[in-house]
């Protein structure tokens, strides 16, 4: 993934500001390193989802991947969308996704990193309604339902 230093450093930013709060960032491959908050640039599944489940706020792009993992955590979430015209990503499709999420209860969205500090602090003050916990396995009927339909798809003989 392309780095996204613009979140990382208005995280960190935060953090400098707001250091009676623990907070842990994921950095990935990007060329800022945080100097107030503890950081990680890949850090083991198991860890990640540790480290979700105990958090408060989730802050993080707007990737389906995150979204999914933070819903079955029922976490609230801040999100900002990672923007090609920044070198962010290669398309701009986080904003789509942005636009499709942005009503669904337990998230908020913003635009850049001086709104992503404000929202921050005022999301640990009262945090949002987050929305309920979305299961990580299929359901049978999702599963009798695609099996009926592979089978239907099978070539007969």
């Amino acid at each position: 993934m392309l780095p996204f230093d613009r979140l990382v450093e208005a995280v960190d930013e935060w953090a400098r500001d707001n250091s009676d709060h623990d907070v842990f960032i994921q950095i990935g491959e990007g060329a800022y390193e945080p100097r107030n908050a503890s950081f990680a640039r890949i850090m083991p599944m198991a860890d990640y989802r540790e480290r979700l489940r105990l958090c408060d706020l989730f802050v993080a792009h707007v990737g389906m991947g995150a979204i999914l993992q933070a819903l079955e955590e029922s976490k609230q979430m801040l999100l900002m969308p990672r923007q090609q015209t920044l070198g962010e990503h290669t398309t701009d499709h986080q904003l789509h996704s942005a636009a499709r999420f942005k009503h669904r209860t337990g998230i908020k969205i913003v635009d850049d990193g001086d709104e992503l500090k404000r929202e921050i602090g005022r999301l640990i003050a009262a945090p949002l309604t987050t929305a309920d916990r979305i299961s990580d396995q299929s359901s049978p009927e999702l599963i009798a339902h695609v099996a009926q339909f592979l089978d239907s798809a099978r070539p007969r003989h």
